[in-house]
């Protein structure tokens, strides 16, 4: 939507529900998909949206143009009921989208398929209609829970077989046990079926400044004979804490670090392990730190390194642009007691969530080198959520940070869309 695509030279297209802040968006189209459409409900994340040159469309009067290369992608706002995917009939390759999590997650009421908050049923109907090559999902790790396993396992089956529509009336455990008959052994035509693999995953573990537990849902009509292997080795994690250790007890992390005090980098070595217990794979590079992304350090392959954001000063909450950054702006009152503990520079940050002062943890609080404490600013937030600087958000700050909160980071999304375009080019030269 901002930058040139960096995928493959094959024209690949795609279809964003649940839209958001951007940062799913972002990732498919820096893999080699161009959007042909998104879909939003929130007013604001609208906004960034359209901030970052996407057309609102009314759907009133039928469906939107499909783009063509270089044209801004339509953006239908409001409820995804009132949608029609057919015109797109076998013309997406990528159905992507993270459906509401607030049915499963800890922050949420957690009533699962209850919750009229429920996105998946929404996504099965544009797959219906649109019948795309394949779907990537994100949701949060809520949904492996105990209590809400046997739901999560009915909706891989729904996404296995998304032709099967369930009836109303009809009780979620009746229709997954009439898709688990069919799928033991009915016959069902290879391109009306997905194959589906789940991956639980920490946004650390693939370059992303922050921890960040999440489940990532992928699924490839079945009449494409994609390789799972070779995605699976695709998205193998590059990144681990072990290996941060590894670059302390080293040097080299600090060697990039020269201007952390001497007494905080004492403290930071006090607690890592100078004993590993096994040995380390080379090839695994360090988890990224707070540290590194407010400096502008970027170890993922490909990725530039960024200046570094200036420090903040004043915590007044004045709408200035510290050192030309958008919304590098301090945040005064900021408070840390039990429970509520901040981030720390030399870790990766914690997760980012949809919320500004009422966030439990200490999750947007940041503990400075001098001991003391501010509120993370929205721009140091978008690097740990490796939105680039230059992504628009609109709306107050807390409406900034809740889009954030509610994103995928774009480096994590973009493995994951790498490896999915990667295999279908493969899956189709092989044809």
């Amino acid at each position: 939507m901002v930058e040139e695509s960096e995928g493959p030279s094959v024209e690949r297209t795609s279809v964003e529900l649940f839209a958001g802040g951007g940062g799913l968006a972002m990732a498919v189209e820096r893999a080699g998909f161009r959007p042909l459409l998104f879909n939003e409900f929130a007013k604001r994340a609208c906004e960034t949206l359209v901030e970052n040159k996407a057309d609102r469309y009314e759907v009133e009067g039928g469906h939107p143009p499909i783009p063509k290369p270089g044209e801004r992608p339509p953006l239908i706002e409001g409820d995804i009921r009132k949608v029609d995917f057919d015109y797109l009939k076998g013309g997406v390759d990528v159905l992507a989208g993270g459906p509401p999590c607030q049915p499963f997650s800890l922050g949420g009421v957690a009533k699962g398929d209850e919750d009229e908050r429920n996105g998946f049923p929404h996504m099965f109907r544009a797959i219906r209609e649109m019948e795309p090559k394949a779907v990537i999902c994100e949701n949060v790790r809520g949904l492996l829970r105990p209590s809400f396993v046997p739901y999560f396992e009915y909706i891989k089956n729904e996404l296995r077989l998304p032709f099967e529509e369930r009836d109303e009336g009809i009780e979620w455990q009746k229709h997954d046990e009439a898709l688990r008959l069919m799928l033991r052994g009915a016959e069902v035509e290879p391109d009306q079926s997905y194959e589906v693999e789940h991956f639980a995953v920490n946004a650390a573990d693939f370059g992303v400044p922050q921890i960040r537990n999440r489940v990532i849902l992928i699924a490839f009509r079945r009449d494409l004979g994609v390789n799972w292997d070779r995605f699976m080795d695709l998205v193998k994690p590059g990144f681990s804490e072990a290996a941060l250790h590894a670059s302390m007890r080293d040097g080299s992390y600090w060697d990039r670090h020269p201007e952390v005090p001497k007494a905080v980098r004492d403290q930071v070595m006090a607690r890592v392990p100078q004993d590993p217990l096994t040995p380390l794979d080379p090839e695994i590079k360090p988890w990224r730190t707070l540290r590194d992304a407010i400096k502008g350090i970027q170890e993922a392959e490909g990725l530039p390194k960024l200046p570094p954001l200036p420090p903040v000063e004043k915590l007044d909450r004045k709408e200035y642009n510290l050192g030309g950054f958008t919304d590098h702006i301090g945040w005064p009152d900021a408070r840390i007691y039990a429970g509520h503990t901040p981030n720390e520079l030399d870790r990766p940050a914690k997760t980012v969530k949809a919320g500004v002062h009422g966030v439990p943890g200490g999750e947007s609080v940041m503990l400075l080198d001098d001991g003391t404490h501010r509120y993370m600013t929205v721009r140091e937030t978008a690097r740990v959520m490796t939105f680039p600087d230059g992504w628009k958000l609109s709306g107050p700050r807390g409406e900034k940070m809740r889009q954030l909160g509610n994103a995928v980071p774009v480096l994590l999304g973009k493995v994951f869309a790498d490896a999915v375009a990667t295999v279908l080019n493969e899956a189709e030269q092989k044809k």
